[in-house]
C-alpha cells in the first residue's frame, strides 16, 4: 500500500514522509478491523482504500490549500475526507462532525492512535450545531446528499470569504445547476473543479462554493423541512 500512496502522492505533486506513510497504514489498519463489526466502509482491501479513499481524499490538496485554515467536515463517516488532509497537511485544524455516536467514537480512536489530540471529533448535527455558525475557513463534505441539501448544512458554517468543498461524481453539472439558486440564496459562487485519481482511469468533481455573503438567519432548517422543501 505505501509505494501505491507514494506513486500517487508524486501522481498529483504531494509528498509524504515516512511518518506519514505509517500513519495512513495506522489507520488502514483500525478501518479494515472496525468495518468487520462495523458499517463504517463499502470499500475493502488495500489497494482500493489506498485509491478510492486515501488518494481520492488527498487529491483536494491540489484545488485548495489547507494549511494554517479551520477545517470542518461535515458528514465524515469513517473521517473521509478530513483525517487524509490531515496526515498530509499538519497545519490545518481539523474537526470531524458526525451525527452517529459509534463513528464518532472511531474517529477518536484514530486520533488517538495517530497522536492527532488537536482534532475535534464531534457527535452532532450539522443543522443543530449553532455554535459552530460561521466559524470555519473551509467545510468540506463527501457525502451523497443533493448539493442543495449539503449546502444548505454546509455553508452556514463557514466563514465569509471562506469555501465549501462537495466532492462529487463526475457528472454533477444537472445537480449543480438545480442547486444553483438556493447557493445563491445562502451566500455562495459556486464553481466546478476536476480531477483525476492517480493509479485508475476515474475523473472526480469538486463543487467548490466561495462564500461570499453571511448566510440569512433562517438557515439551515431542520433536516427533514429540507428535504421535503428545498430551497427554490
Amino acid at each position: 500500500m505505501e509505494q501505491l500512496l507514494l506513486a500517487g502522492f508524486k501522481a498529483l505533486g504531494l509528498e509524504a514522509s515516512e511518518q506519514q506513510l505509517g500513519a495512513f497504514r495506522s489507520y488502514y489498519s483500525l478501518l479494515d478491523e472496525r468495518s468487520k463489526v462495523m458499517n463504517l466502509t463499502a470499500i475493502h482491501g488495500e489497494a482500493d482504500t489506498a485509491r478510492l479513499h486515501f488518494l481520492d481524499c488527498a487529491a483536494l490538496l491540489t484545488l485548495e490549500p489547507l494549511a494554517g485554515k479551520t477545517v470542518i467536515d461535515v458528514g465524515t463517516g469513517a473521517g473521509f475526507p478530513g483525517l487524509p488532509l490531515r496526515i498530509l497537511e499538519p497545519r490545518m485544524r481539523l474537526t470531524l462532525l458526525d451525527s452517529l455516536a459509534k463513528r464518532v467514537d472511531f474517529l477518536e480512536e484514530v486520533c488517538g492512535a495517530l497522536g492527532f489530540s488537536d482534532v475535534a471529533c464531534l457527535h452532532a448535527r450539522a443543522e443543530e450545531a449553532a455554535d459552530l455558525r460561521e466559524t470555519f475557513d473551509v467545510a468540506l463534505s463527501r457525502a451523497v446528499a443533493r448539493l442543495d441539501l449539503l449546502s444548505e448544512l454546509c455553508l452556514p458554517l463557514v466563514k465569509v470569504g471562506g469555501v465549501f468543498l462537495a466532492m462529487k461524481g463526475p457528472g454533477c453539472a444537472e445537480e449543480l445547476e438545480e442547486a444553483r439558486h438556493a447557493i445563491e440564496i445562502l451566500g455562495g459562487e459556486p464553481e466546478v473543479l476536476t480531477y483525476a485519481i492517480p493509479g485508475t482511469d476515474l475523473t472526480r468533481n469538486v463543487v467548490r462554493i466561495r462564500k461570499v455573503s453571511q448566510t440569512p438567519q433562517k438557515y439551515p432548517r431542520r433536516w427533514a423541512k429540507m428535504q421535503k422543501t428545498p430551497i427554490a
